[in-house]
């Protein structure tokens, strides 16, 4: 048998290429389908991918090959014409578009993850309260890809920031057909783990804190992380679960069911394990806070035990005195006030007593003055009360003598 020549790679790729290109029936292709990873580049060129639940597949749309809709974006369905092509750097089938149009405004997919999380809104799913973290977890569950990158790299850093920290790794398929019966099957097992009796049996602590999640990858990739059966297997686990998918940009349904949610799995372990020196620290820091403390307390108390016992010796003494001088004050200050509204009284007293003195009828007739009574004792003070023949008694002011009325001149008013 002739020995056969070998193709070089290079030269096998460029003409499956051209067979592609040739056909006819890989021409002008309509397809229907979902933006994935919608990226447009600085050089004009759009790079994206096209699916469904069926499958899917890489397109590119060269600069000014066709008009491109205005605002598109990942998870709006559109309808494309364009031709099979083979990139040869990468052995990669892909779509060079002619021509793309929006059929609505978010594809079929988005709206299976809008209306799951609507649905769980409405059930109270998504604003229930949150299980808080351990400070230090007893024992680490993570369900994640098995000999995955993602689980090396957590497996390292848990390590390194607490060494021997008790930690199970449940290996599951994270995309394809069977990711989510596998991720439910692994938060399961992480269930079973917390239980008590079964942790005792397996001589290990019960499990208090999970982290589910994965590397990074399309939104095909992930999308497991997106359905029914996934979110709610996380909301029912007893302890907290960190979701852990792909990149920050990444907001998955499990991200918005779980406890918390960490940008990426290496993350999810620095949440989840603390730093030993870090504890250490805070340890000793809590030692030297409490013995200053306590000193503070025992110098405080001695300080107001001897404020008090020097009270309890100067307070008799200093008090007694005090009262004293505040009496003999408050006594000179009575004496002063009584003695000056004495005073006054004593000279207003004085004047009225004057007055009355004066204005005594006793005082007129001592200076030579008389005064006539009738014999009703009324005093005669004008000619016009006075009868012919009436008997009047005249006081003086040594005595009295009755006098008669015998005759009666009245004077003229002088003008």
């Amino acid at each position: 048998m002739d020995e056969i020549e070998p193709t070089p790679v290079g030269k096998f790729v460029q003409a499956l290429r051209t067979r592609l290109r040739s056909d006819d029936r890989n021409q002008h292709c309509l397809l229907r389908g979902e933006i994935s990873q919608w990226k447009p580049y600085a050089s004009g060129h759009t790079y994206f991918s096209l699916r469904d639940d069926g499958g899917q597949i890489s397109a590119v749309i060269w600069k000014g090959r066709c008009r491109i809709p205005d605002g598109i974006k990942d998870g709006q369905e559109v309808l494309i014409i364009g031709n099979v092509d083979l990139y040869p750097a990468r052995g990669q089938l892909q779509i060079v578009v002619e021509r793309i149009e929006l059929i609505q405004k978010i594809g079929a997919l988005e709206q299976q993850k809008q209306k799951l999380l609507l649905q769980l809104r409405q059930e109270g799913v998504l604003d229930r309260p949150r299980k808080s973290l351990p400070a230090l977890p007893k024992h680490l569950v993570i369900v994640t890809g098995k000999n995955s990158a993602a689980l090396a790299d957590m497996l390292q850093l848990s390590q390194s920031r607490w060494p021997g920290i008790r930690t199970t790794v449940i290996g599951v398929t994270v995309q394809g057909d069977r990711a989510v019966e596998e991720i439910v099957r692994g938060l399961s097992v992480a269930r079973e783990l917390s239980r008590t009796n079964i942790a005792d049996s397996l001589e290990v602590p019960p499990c208090d804190v999970v982290i589910v999640g994965r590397g990074g990858g399309s939104p095909e990739d992930l999308w497991a992380f997106n359905l029914e059966a996934v979110a709610r297997s996380i909301a029912a686990m007893p302890m907290p679960v960190v979701s852990a998918v792909g990149h920050e940009s990444d907001i998955l349904v499990s991200d918005l069911v779980a406890d918390l949610r960490a940008s990426t799995p290496s993350h999810a372990v620095e949440c989840c394990v603390p730093l030993i020196d870090d504890q250490l620290a805070y340890l000793l820091d809590c030692e030297d806070r409490m013995v200053l403390g306590t000193l503070r307390q025992f110098n405080d108390a001695r300080s107001q035990l001897q404020q008090l016992r020097l009270r309890l010796q100067l307070a008799p003494s200093k008090g007694v005195s005090h009262a004293v001088r505040q009496l003999e004050r408050l006594g000179n200050d009575l004496h002063q006030h009584t003695g000056s509204v004495l005073q006054h009284h004593k000279q207003r007293l004085a004047v009225l007593a004057n007055a009355l003195q004066i204005s005594h009828p006793r005082r007129v007739l001592e200076r030579g003055y008389m005064m006539g009574v009738d014999h009703e004792g009324k005093v005669i003070s004008s000619v016009a009360e006075l009868n012919q023949g009436q008997t009047l008694s005249l006081q003086f002011a040594d005595g009295e003598a009755d006098a008669n009325i015998d005759n009666i001149r009245q004077h003229e008013e002088e003008i």
